[in-house]
């Protein structure tokens, strides 16, 4: 998400500042007085009610003769307070946008396109539950194809567009134990009855409590019918699916061994014979090999995986294999980078795969032969609120690539790249851009007081900024921790630089994009020294004149809230604090967490009874003692994840030392979905800048 970078700025003590540039201030018209300060600010500042004026493109889908792309576009409804999901088409040549499905009765994503181009498969609630439909293009005719009790995901289509292969939970028998004798008079209301639950991770953060079943792949006509079912037995069978070039055999991944669930990062690659349903399994290392894709020429089958040494984090290398699983290379085992989205090219001589970098998304093409280059930058989309990497591409055959991509002050659009030049196809936020002032977006670095270890930052400036002025800082802290922030959009940096305040994103030791070297600086020790990377970088805004020492404040999310609850507990230098959705005690977290087989193993590297003092020496609550920063706690009332308890052990605790604090929970909110309805987004980030500025110092008076 980038438009022209300015010219490099100032160099300083700590490093360099690279501007991303910001939009304009829509000019005054003719004869209209001057507006006052004030005036200006509500009339073009970003505003919390703009949240529902914020559209984003997703999944971009371009056909193989590359004239049409099918992409999502992500709405907001004032009235529902929900985000809507929609599909359109593109005309790649004169940019002609045309609705293809969803609206304001329903929703449509996951436009995929037959091989012949003649028609698009995607998912749609048109019907009220979420299904299966095609739509044939030269008619525009629409037929729903399923009437399936649960939602179907990972479609994919035959090489002969005769059928569509997808998955979906297959619900089992709820777990019993005993048999009360009681037999409920006609009409008497009791209670619900016991719910019984035997599985280790029995309840998700995306999901809540799970229903019992297993998530199967079925088969249907592409002209619909009956489903028919492919894989059995007592674990998931989930996609991304492959067929193989004959379409005899398709190819997906699963942990299909009877430990499972105490295993959460194994998978093997599996073949399912379509006539038989005899399924052979194809890899056998102790890691995860997921995301088969067979080659257009069907000699090849592309996939992602790593071996599992038990460490906190591991990029994900590209293989290839032969489609009966021998032949096993890695194509990018001297390739410092995590990859993701694999997709062939056209001549099966190589693949396409997106990474990150530095805090930015690119698309790389990464030849059989090991050659890497890069075909395409400025990718976005890691969600609207805080600013992730992230985004997604996809191929013609004539090599152009579709992408969604912008500039750090807007939502992603669709982009249309040959590897040389670049178009953008869509403006979704033209009514924001013609009217409002969003702040520009810098990126800086400094080396850590700890070692010298370089951290990226950036920084978002308000939108009147003026050089060589002192403005209050956040520092916001991203999650994860294995993730990154970099120049893309994010409301709340927007909101809170509205307010006044500029926004430090950076990313610490630990952060992805910098090699694995750098994500396992923490592997079984985190927090640690990702705390002097972090005061390093906001030592780097003060030498640079533009974060005034004196009013500095820290923010963040599950990783970013364990890290604002460790420094409160570090250093009082910050004026106030808003640890959001934090992990506060490990042992708790560890155990009521929604993937208990994954964190104490890989995280901290034993169980809580194993080492119970290196799980307290790790947790922010061992320095609560130390805190006198004003601290508010905010959690999701269904977060899963990070679960409730952790953030209100933090609040009690705070209470108890006196220390001044409040506790929020986001109505029926999980972890990942915090943000997700405009409405408790903006009252979020009004509640944390109502509790900064309680603590904001008064602006000097002038000379």
């Amino acid at each position: 998400m980038r438009l022209a970078a300015k010219t490099l700025l100032a160099v300083s003590l700590a490093g360099c500042v690279v501007s991303y540039g910001a939009s304009a201030k829509a000019p005054a018209p003719a004869g209209d007085p001057p507006a006052t300060t004030a005036q200006q600010h509500s009339d073009t500042r970003f505003t919390a009610q703009d949240l529902f004026a914020l559209s984003a493109a997703s999944d971009p889908q371009i056909s193989r003769d590359g004239r049409t792309i099918a992409y999502v576009r992500r709405s907001h409804d004032i009235m529902t307070d929900r985000a809507r999901s929609s599909i359109w088409l593109i005309d790649t040549r004169s940019g002609t946008e045309t609705p293809l499905a969803g609206g304001a009765d329903s929703e449509a994503f996951a436009p995929r396109w037959s091989p012949d181009g003649t028609r698009i498969a995607y998912i749609s609630t048109a019907g009220g539950r979420a299904q299966l439909w095609v739509t044939w293009l030269a008619s525009g005719a629409a037929a729903q194809l399923t009437g399936l009790p649960a939602s179907p995901s990972s479609i994919t289509w035959s090489p002969d567009g005769q059928s569509i292969a997808y998955t979906m939970l297959v619900p089992g028998d709820k777990p019993k134990l005993g048999a009360a004798e009681l037999t409920k008079p006609e009409g008497a209301q009791w209670a619900e009855p016991l719910e019984i639950y035997d599985l280790l991770a029995y309840r998700t953060d995306s999901a809540g409590y799970l229903k019992p079943g297993f998530e199967k792949i079925f088969l249907i006509s592409a002209t619909g019918g009956a489903p028919r079912q492919l894989t059995f037995g007592d674990y998931h069978d989930r996609g991304p699916l492959s067929f193989s070039a004959d379409g005899r055999r398709l190819y997906f991944s699963a942990n299909r061994r009877s430990d499972w669930q105490t295993d959460p990062l194994e998978s093997e690659i599996h073949a399912v014979d379509i006539t038989s349903g005899a399924v052979a399994t194809l890899t056998e290392r102790q890691g995860p090999d997921a995301a088969p894709l067979v080659s257009p020429d069907g000699r090849l089958i592309a996939y992602l995986g790593y071996d599992d040494r038990g460490r906190a984090y591991e990029n994900a290398q590209v293989y290839v294999m032969n489609p009966d699983g021998s032949g096993r290379r890695s194509l990018t085992a001297n390739w410092d980078f995590s990859a993701s989205q694999l997709q062939w090219d056209a001549s099966s001589r190589a693949l396409y795969a997106q990474y990150d970098v530095r805090g930015e998304t690119r698309v790389a093409r990464i030849g059989l032969d090991g050659s890497v280059r890069d075909v395409a930058r400025g990718l976005t989309g890691g969600g609207l609120d805080r600013p992730y990497t992230g985004g997604s591409f996809s191929v013609a055959d004539n090599g152009a690539i579709a992408f969604t991509g912008g500039e750090p002050t807007f939502p992603a659009e669709v982009e249309l790249t040959n590897g040389t030049a670049t178009r953008r196809l869509t403006n979704l936020n033209a009514a924001l851009r013609d009217t409002k002032t969003m702040g520009e977006v810098r990126k800086i670095t400094a080396p850590s007081s700890h070692d010298g270890l370089m951290i990226d930052g950036w920084l978002t400036l308000p939108p009147d900024y003026k050089e060589g002025t002192r403005v209050p800082l956040i520092l916001e802290i991203h999650g994860g921790p294995f993730a990154a922030y970099g120049p893309h959009f994010a409301s709340d940096n927007q909101l809170y630089a509205s307010a006044g305040y500029a926004v430090l994103s950076a990313n610490p030791r630990g952060s992805t994009s910098y090699g694995a070297a750098f994500a396992n600086q923490i592997d079984k020790a985190y927090p640690s020294q990702d705390y002097d990377d972090l005061i390093s970088i906001v030592d780097a805004a003060i030498a640079q004149g533009i974060a005034d020492p004196d009013a500095l404040f820290v923010t963040g999310g599950s990783g970013g809230g364990v890290l604002t609850s460790w420094i409160v507990g570090k250093t009082d230098r910050f004026k106030a604090a808003a640890t959001q959705k934090p992990v506060i005690n490990w042992t708790t977290q560890v155990l009521t967490a929604d993937n208990p087989a994954f964190f104490g193993r890989y995280w901290l590297g034993a169980q809580p009874w194993e080492a119970p003092e290196l799980y307290w020496r790790q947790s922010p609550l061992s320095l609560v003692g130390n805190v006198t920063t004003p601290t508010l706690v905010v959690v999701g009332s269904n977060d899963f994840r990070t679960p409730v308890s952790e953030a209100e052990q933090y609040y009690t605790a705070l209470r108890l030392r006196g220390v001044p604090t409040k506790f929020i929970k986001v109505p029926s909110a999980s972890h990942g979905g915090i943000a997700a309805r405009p409405s408790q987004s903006a009252a979020k980030a009004a509640a944390i800048l109502a509790w900064f500025d309680q603590y904001r110092p008064s602006p000097a008076a002038a000379p």
